[in-house]
């Protein structure tokens, strides 16, 4: 029998558990060695100071955030001096959820991923863990591994999916300049049954609290191992996202005649995907801040987002080198001057010239764009950055309309190209 508690009495039950389970923080270093890439361990340090400062008892120490390669190892050691005779078992269980299909994920994983040392201890702990999951798992979805697989094994999953997304998003551009159309080469390229359709959908970007960081800290060990051409090979695909929301912005200021400067843009989504109020690294900053940048006046609408988190996300600054050059950070004082936020889709694009779709929430698609049309000023324009509109009809409208990917509109064909 297992009983279900929450508590903040971390000391307590630390000292009583067989298993512990420590999903912290890991964030990038902003500062020092290996600022901008590397991970920051101190909340895995504390965590681990405070594991071996209460336990009295044998301890099975098991890992779900996401950690550099080698953290075990350090974490074994911060245990064993600070041990007084207690054995710690240190396991590697890398969390596999996403955002929006979390509890569908829990309970229904493609797979449970158990690190641990190839000891007989290691092996008996790694036992103990998969006997937890096994009630609700199939036993084939339950993978072992050395801790050092494990802990490689997510960082190069999150890797490989944003890899995809780049991949297309590269594709969007030359689809644009030939007049192919994304949608079309996705769907024929996704019926390669060693490709799969899965991540292969055209976008402004993308976003989230683990891909790009991820993807930093898979640089950053790969440079530290002497691999320069291996850790340029997955920089790239962190430089490809940031070119495609750089070029989504000059897109849409040369559409608008070279100039958004006191035009206002209603921009439809901030979170970084639909399902979630996560605004972490949403492709949304960078567009905004671009805008922003050209002096024009954007409303913002997500229904999951407040006010208060887009100021602090158009406000805080990032690595320098994470974002194209002419997407440069701004202060709050000058963030409010120019932005709006509103609970309204329809407030939001009363006497725009244009409108940005960047997340793709399903109500987008089936907002009156004739009503929105009419209160606009002309031309009006409208830039999809998720594909989640019907064009033709928005361009029967009378709108003039940008889809990632897509044949451009005959009114767009004769607008300088975009680097």
């Amino acid at each position: 029998l297992c009983s279900n508690l929450f508590s903040s009495v971390v000391e307590k039950h630390i000292s009583e558990a067989d298993i512990i389970f420590v999903s912290v923080n890991t964030p990038t270093k902003t500062h020092g060695l290996g600022a901008g890439k590397a991970a920051h361990l101190t909340y895995w340090e504390s965590a681990a100071c405070t594991i071996a400062n209460v336990a009295k008892s044998d301890k099975i120490v098991v890992k779900k955030s996401t950690v550099p390669i080698k953290t075990a190892e350090a974490i074994e050691k911060i245990l064993k001096h600070n041990s007084k005779g207690i054995n710690f078992e240190i396991l590697l269980n890398p969390e596999f959820l996403a955002e929006g299909t979390a509890i569908n994920d829990l309970f229904n994983p493609d797979r449970v991923l158990l690190g641990g040392r190839e000891t007989p201890e290691g092996q008996k702990a790694v036992q103990v863990l998969k006997d937890v999951y096994v009630h609700w798992v199939p036993v084939d979805r339950i993978i072992t591994t050395n801790l050092w697989s494990a802990e490689l094994s997510k960082l190069a999953a999150n890797a490989f999916l944003a890899q995809r997304i780049s991949s297309v998003n590269s594709m969007s551009a030359l689809c644009e300049a030939t007049s192919a159309d994304v949608t079309e080469v996705a769907y024929a390229v996704g019926r390669d049954s060693r490709i799969g359709h899965r991540f292969l959908n055209a976008s402004v970007g993308f976003g989230g609290s683990c891909f790009q960081k991820d993807i930093l800290n898979l640089v950053y060990i790969c440079e530290c191992n002497g691999l320069p051409e291996v850790a340029h090979y997955w920089k790239q695909v962190i430089k490809a996202n940031d070119y495609q929301k750089s070029r989504f912005v000059n897109w849409l200021v040369s559409s608008m005649f070279n100039t958004v400067s006191g035009k206002k843009i209603a921009v439809h989504g901030f979170a970084f995907k639909k399902d979630t109020g996560d605004t972490r690294e949403t492709p949304a900053i960078d567009v905004c801040k671009g805008l922003l940048g050209d002096k024009a006046a954007i409303t913002i609408y997500d229904h999951q987002v407040t006010e208060d988190q887009i100021q602090r996300d158009l406000a805080m600054n990032k690595f320098d080198w994470d974002h194209p050059i002419n997407l440069q950070p701004m202060s709050p004082t000058a963030v409010k001057k120019q932005m709006t936020v509103t609970w309204d889709a329809y407030e939001a694009t009363k006497g725009a010239h244009g409108v940005c779709i960047l997340t793709e929430w399903d109500e987008f698609k089936v907002l009156d764009y004739k009503r929105i049309y009419d209160n606009m000023e002309k031309p009006a324009f409208v830039f999809d950055g998720r594909n989640i509109v019907d064009a033709e009809k928005l361009r029967k409208i009378g709108f003039i309309v940008y889809s990632i990917g897509k044949p451009l509109d005959a009114r767009l064909k004769d607008m300088p190209a975009v680097a």
